[in-house]
């Protein structure tokens, strides 16, 4: 399956990743057609403003990850919609792992597993729980780069446009009609930041951007 890829960035104050993780997929990226969206929720663009690549897809939209990713999937061309955080980095060979997802019979769309950038103890424990709740719940977290096929994603009417959790929310009714997701065993990267500001115990939806 020829796969093209919308990579959706949804962004708030990012100004100091944003250029490393768009360098970074531009890496990974090659071979397959792909394009990067951002999407900024600060009305004033900032992040936005910083973007140093010209063939960037840049939109402006209210705060809120939720009406972000929407906003972003709304303009996107591929036939595969990949949500992605602006601390998080996918691991090689994403992509062709994505495709050869989808090309088994009856899987709509997916995950990664979680990593996370420290040498924490905590945080393997983190993973390590965090991957069990996902191969038993089949509801992967979108720090974990939640990929869908688009058109399944419009027949869901996309994410409910609510503070927290609009990742959990959308993938329980995904599953709920009978879409079957499936999680990849290779690791993104992402910042440990949310869970040093908002706690340990916190869920990876309910640490905000």
């Amino acid at each position: 399956m020829n796969c093209s890829f919308s990579i959706v960035i949804p962004v708030f104050h990012e100004t100091p990743l944003i250029n490393h993780v768009i360098n970074h997929l531009k890496g990974i990226s090659a071979g397959f057609e792909t394009e990067i969206i951002v999407v900024d929720g600060d009305p004033e663009g900032s992040t936005l403003g910083c973007i140093e690549h010209p063939d960037i897809v840049k939109i402006l939209s209210g705060k809120g990850r939720g009406r972000q990713m929407n906003r972003g999937a709304a303009a996107a061309q591929g036939d595969i919609l990949l949500f992605l955080h602006a601390d998080t980095e996918l691991p090689d060979g994403a992509l062709a792992g994505i495709s050869s997802v989808m090309d088994k019979k009856g899987y709509s769309g997916g995950a990664f597993d979680l990593g996370i950038q420290s040498g924490r103890t905590i945080f393997r424990l983190i993973e390590k729980v965090v991957s069990i709740r996902t191969r038993l719940s089949s509801v992967p977290y979108g720090d974990q780069a939640i990929f869908i096929r688009r058109k399944c994603f419009e027949a869901l009417n996309g994410f409910r446009e609510i503070p927290i959790m609009e990742d959990i929310e959308f993938m329980r009714r995904m599953k709920k009609s009978g879409n079957r997701i499936f999680i990849i065993p290779k690791k993104v990267n992402t910042s440990p930041r949310r869970w040093k500001k908002k706690g340990f115990s916190a869920a990876p939806s309910e640490t905000g951007y």
